[in-house]
């Protein structure tokens, strides 16, 4: 029997060993296709095995079966614990599905050559994995952060033809150089005592966490610029404020949208993860009166807060489909930094309910990873299904699509739900943990209530951008281009291959909205399985959390329960409808009366440029100017 780190070892070198045999066979588009997803599928399946026997069993302790993989495994120095399982194993889902997508997405690029595709994006998804399993924090950090950052340069570069796309790569490799950088200098700044005798030339975590009682006694100003420089590098790659505006808005929409898939969906939460694993994991519990945990929580949570309300504020000016989701993975990444640091804020209080808030905090940003890896996801495979239709992504020559793409639309439709927060979703389960642990946090932090509303009305405005993402694409009359390309290509929904990965990912959102409890339990485990450090106190907290079948109980008052929402409203639905029927009213359809004297035109549809002028004239200050494409000309229909 394999460890968990050989498993994970292993689904890495199938990776490499996939984007070599991809290259050779890239000239067959379709089979090279079929064979990235076969190898996606199998590492995938391997980082399944992996991480659910360390949430099972918690981290391997036993002896590790001798041989090649096993050495360098060690060399490595990979180590799984409950933490990397509950990350590695959304990697991998995002991943297979990205993969899935890809076969036929792909097939509509002739004038680049796959060979920049397939054998990247494994080399991509093989450098996440090394990077969520490594204890290392200097130079094998730094080559399994190359292993990551190089192929997904050259993925959001895939379409070098457009100056635009390799401008917006040539930002991406600036600045996650920068992260890297800064997150190996503070590794060095906490190794620096260690450097002498036996643990010479250590930069492995344990090593950092051994040593930071010495230097918070005796260097406690270097330890602060060390954290500052984690939270600045890992900020980056999270996409937080203000890191994220620099470059993500211009890196997502340029990949091709499985790529912009999984940057959205998992790549960023690998920021997340490595604030995780520095401010909780690494800090030896003896050290909490010591480390000002309180102080970096405020920050965190604060900058949280500007990130998703700015982020969200952003996102609503965007006209362009892939551009306006960027932004929102920037607000969204602002809700989870909140959990955060509402988590770290509180853990150190001495409070009644501040430990079980502080975990409850930190399970909601946990969950909202969580399910922002699926929406987002999703939502990125409809813009690339509407793009694929229409050959546009100009929200303002888009409408009427759901007549002609009624799975996409209805999948669209559940993951805008999803990430505006509509209850019965999961978005709104997540955040709703967030809000009980913030808005309940009266009592220790009362600048944590602030946060919470700010992040409630926050929510509201990322359903308004929703609407208009849905309601112009979607729901709107048919516009121009769309009628000329169903009239000339008849079906406009994207093949089989395109709609089982959006339908997936669209029934998990639903899932996990009405039964939380199984997230939540994915949680229980993941805090209960080697959590080492700070993390270690919330792990004592966790038990109990996967509440009832039933929904969500969060704490005192606090009660969700999806189930019973949900036979309420149908209920309700049945019984409308059943009174709709009584006066045996009909229904007609009829052609718009523009005042008798207009014919129905382009100048009579309301485009997605005619929505929120006032909120975005007065908050034009934010930045995030609209890139809007009304002069872009037509593109050739993509499938």
């Amino acid at each position: 029997m394999i460890t968990p780190e050989q498993a994970v070892l292993l689904a890495i070198l199938i990776c490499v060993g996939g984007a070599l045999v991809t290259l050779v066979l890239s000239r067959s588009r379709t089979f090279a296709g079929w064979l990235a997803f076969a190898v996606t599928t199998t590492a995938g399946l391997f980082v399944f095995v992996a991480a659910r026997r360390v949430l099972l069993n918690g981290p391997w302790a036993g002896p590790t079966n001798p041989g090649a993989i096993a050495s360098v495994g060690l060399i490595l120095h990979f180590h799984v614990d409950g933490l990397a399982a509950f990350f590695l194993m959304l990697v991998g889902f995002i991943a297979v599905l990205a993969s899935f997508y890809s076969i036929a997405y792909m097939r509509h690029y002739p004038d680049y050559s796959l060979g920049r595709y397939y054998p990247n994006f494994l080399l991509f998804v093989g450098g996440m994995y090394g990077l969520l399993s490594t204890s290392d924090t200097m130079w094998i950090f730094c080559l399994l952060w190359q292993l990551m950052t190089l192929p997904s340069y050259v993925l959001i570069r895939f379409e070098y033809k457009k100056p635009e796309n390799v401008r917006a790569a040539h930002k991406y490799l600036l600045m996650m150089e920068i992260a890297c950088a800064a997150v190996m200098i503070a590794a060095w700044i906490l190794a620096a005592p260690a450097q002498t005798g036996p643990l010479a030339g250590k930069y492995d975590l344990e090593t950092l966490s051994g040593n930071l009682p010495i230097l918070l006694l005796l260097r406690p100003r270097t330890t602060a610029l060390a954290f500052a420089l984690f939270l600045t590098g890992f900020g980056i790659k999270a996409g937080m404020w203000p890191f994220g505006q620099l470059w993500l808005p211009d890196a997502h929409p340029a990949a091709p949208s499985p790529v912009s898939s999984l940057l959205s969906g998992v790549m960023i939460k690998t920021g997340i993860f490595g604030l995780l694993r520095t401010f909780l994991w690494l800090i030896p519990a003896a050290a909490i009166s010591a480390f000002p945990l309180a102080r970096w929580g405020f920050a965190i949570a604060v900058l949280g807060t500007i990130t998703l309300f700015t982020g969200t504020m952003q996102a609503l000016k965007q006209e362009h489909s892939k551009r306006l989701l960027a932004f929102h993975s920037i607000g969204q990444i602002g809700y989870i930094l909140l959990g955060i640091g509402a988590c770290m804020y509180m853990l150190p209080s001495s409070h009644p309910i501040a430990a079980t808030l502080a975990t409850l905090a930190l399970a909601g940003a946990l969950f909202h990873l969580l399910n922002h890896g699926l929406f987002k996801g999703l939502l990125f495979l409809n813009a690339g299904s509407m793009l694929c239709a229409t050959g546009t992504q100009d929200l303002n020559r888009l409408g009427g699509l759901m007549k002609f793409m009624p799975l996409t639309g209805v999948t669209a439709l559940i993951a805008s739900c999803s990430i505006s927060g509509v209850p019965l979703f999961n978005g709104f389960a997540s955040k709703w943990t967030i809000y009980v642990a913030t808005i309940q946090a009266v009592s220790v932090a009362k600048y944590l209530p602030v946060c919470a509303a700010i992040a409630i009305l926050t929510s509201a405005l990322t359903l308004a951008s929703f609407i208009k993402f849905f309601g112009v694409s979607f729901l709107s009359r048919s516009s121009a281009l769309v009628k000329e390309q169903a009239a000339n290509h008849g079906r406009l929904e994207v093949s089989w291959l395109m709609q089982v990965p959006q339908t997936v990912l669209a029934s998990f959102c639903v899932i996990l909205g009405i039964f939380p409890a199984i997230a939540f339990g994915l949680i229980e485990n993941t805090l209960q399985s080697g959590a080492d450090g700070l993390a270690r106190a919330l792990a004592t907290s966790a038990p109990g959390m996967r509440s009832s079948w039933l929904g969500l109980t969060l704490h005192s008052s606090a009660v969700f329960m999806p189930i019973v929402l949900a036979i309420t409203l149908g209920a309700l639905f049945v019984l409308t409808y059943g009174i709709s029927k009584l006066g045996g009213a009909t229904r007609r359809a009829s052609v718009p009366w523009l005042c008798g004297y207009a014919l129905e035109s382009e100048c009579n549809r309301y485009v997605a440029h005619n929505f929120y002028g006032e909120i975005k004239r007065y908050f034009r200050w934010l930045g995030g100017t609209s890139r809007g494409m009304s002069k872009e000309p037509v593109v050739r229909k993509l499938t």
